[in-house]
């Protein structure tokens, strides 16, 4: 990381390399450069050094995130109002500003820069962001079957709710389908609702990774970064060969995930994003590319023909605690159901029979 003159930033940079050194992925060290980026940037504007902070600037910090505008979240070509519903997916609409989760990711990553520098000791001597130790001695220890216990938040700590996955109705899948106009678009996204991919995964997609015969694609796993094979199905593969067969076969070494226009490039994971959104301005939904995994997911796990040992397999989640999530219930999976139930006459109360009416009279106050 360098400052408005092109000069290194040690601290970041030594931080950033422990990291590394510590078997920490490039993507998580990239998100770490940009939440200690946004710190710097708050100490310069208070003319604050890293070594001379105290909770105040924590708390500017805070109060910032909280009052600004996320510029990812700006859209010009917006359908719904930031914050609300969307009437037609029912999934809430991302809020103009920063997410709880971002406020408490963005406190871990200035916590851990100062507990290493701490260790050698560099910088303040207490570390500017309270600690919640309470957090630490209910996490301790814990086996991932047990149900989480219950703690107070650190002080300065949003209360990050715990997010539901969503997935698409089959109808609403088809319609989305329906918008792809080219070969790529439809077989990438054939492959990211069968196979259950994270984005990233199949992006990285080689032509030597494709086993026709056993249906399956090889991607490297975002958690472990090891070669693992993920499903996929024949209509996947079908649409994946129509691709390949229109735009040609690429070298082995290069994803085959290219863009359209101009010089064939790979396809990023915005300009990959970005094919989802301008299906969803059309539509006038919301639906995201991670929503695809959360589709794929949601369908494995309700497959009566498969138990939910299986599915964590085909997902790759490391606790089956996570792959259950996907079979919770919601409301929308419930209509028909609500529709029989609001059709069928209100029953009487019953009593069983072997329960005298004189008794049942005198304890309930009614004999029917």
């Amino acid at each position: 990381m360098i400052d408005a003159a092109d000069r290194e930033i040690e601290p970041v940079n030594a931080y950033l390399r422990d990291r590394t050194l510590g078997d920490a992925s490039p993507l998580t060290c990239r998100s770490y450069g940009f939440d200690l980026l946004r710190w710097y940037r708050v100490l310069w504007a208070l003319d604050v050094g890293w070594e001379q902070v105290t909770e105040a600037e924590v708390v500017a910090l805070v109060g910032w995130l909280r009052a600004a505008r996320n510029p990812q979240r700006q859209r010009t070509r917006a359908v719904h109002q930031a914050g609300t519903v969307n009437p037609q997916t029912g999934k809430p609409t991302l809020r103009s500003g920063y997410s709880p989760a971002t406020i408490a990711h963005n406190l871990s990553v200035v916590h851990g820069f100062y507990a290493f520098h701490m260790h050698f000791g560099r910088g303040p001597v207490l570390n500017p962001v309270p600690e919640n130790r309470a957090r630490r001695a209910a996490l301790s220890h814990r086996s991932p079957i047990e149900s989480r216990a219950q703690h107070r938040r650190g002080r300065l700590r949003p209360k990050v709710p715990v997010r539901q996955p969503r997935a698409l109705p089959d109808e609403q899948w088809d319609v989305l389908f329906e918008q792809m106009k080219c070969a790529r678009d439809r077989a990438l996204l054939s492959c990211y609702v069968t196979s259950g991919a994270r984005a990233s995964e199949l992006l990285g997609v080689q032509l030597g990774d494709i086993d026709w015969q056993k249906g399956q694609l090889w991607v490297i796993s975002k958690g472990t970064r090891a070669r693992q094979p993920v499903p996929v199905s024949p209509e996947a593969l079908a649409y994946l060969a129509a691709y390949l067969d229109e735009s040609g076969l690429p070298e082995m070494a290069v994803p085959i995930w290219r863009t359209r226009r101009g010089e064939s490039r790979p396809l990023t994971y915005w300009a990959a994003r970005r094919i989802i959104q301008r299906a969803d301005e059309k539509l006038g939904m919301n639906w995201t590319l991670h929503d695809l995994r959360h589709t794929a997911a949601t369908r494995l796990a309700r497959d009566p023909e498969l138990t939910l040992v299986e599915v964590q397999t085909i997902l790759r989640h490391a606790h089956i605690t996570t792959t259950s999530l996907y079979t919770v219930v919601g409301l929308e999976d419930l209509v028909d159901k609500l529709a029989e139930h609001y059709s069928r006459p209100v029953q009487p109360v019953a009593w069983p029979t072997q329960y005298a009416a004189d008794d049942i009279q005198a304890v309930f106050g009614a004999g029917k």
